[in-house]
């Protein structure tokens, strides 16, 4: 895959994840990491773990939900604030609030998922 196409299916990925489809984004930044070196792999792994994270929350399985966080918050935990042009730190706060709402057996009803913000440039 080019460059060019890795970075346009990278960007649908995002796009769909900030539209709440999350299966969608899963199925973009999947075809980008099967074609990505470490340690970027491991980064689009954790990305890729949260948004099917929260296709599980919308199917209603909770346990899916927290296990596929926990998951993809342990990888994007060792990337700094800011990596492959998107802000991870808003990301991985979101997570981490998600988690202590389902641990503490709370269904975030009234929580919307978190979208991923861009780098400015």
């Amino acid at each position: 895959m080019d460059p060019r196409e890795k970075d346009r299916l990278y960007q649908k990925g995002l796009e769909a994840f900030n539209s709440a489809h999350f299966y969608d984004a899963h199925e973009h930044w999947e075809e980008v990491w099967l074609e990505t070196p470490n340690p970027d792999k491991k980064f689009l792994q954790g990305l890729i773990q949260v948004a099917a994270a929260f296709h599980h929350y919308s199917r209603a399985n909770l346990l899916g939900t927290r296990n596929l966080l926990q998951e993809g918050l342990l990888k994007l935990d060792s990337f700094p604030e800011v990596h492959g042009g998107l802000e991870i730190e808003e990301l991985r706060e979101a997570v981490r609030e998600w988690l202590a709402a389902l641990d503490g057996s709370e269904i975030p009803a009234n929580r919307k998922p978190p979208r991923i913000g861009r780098q400015a440039k």
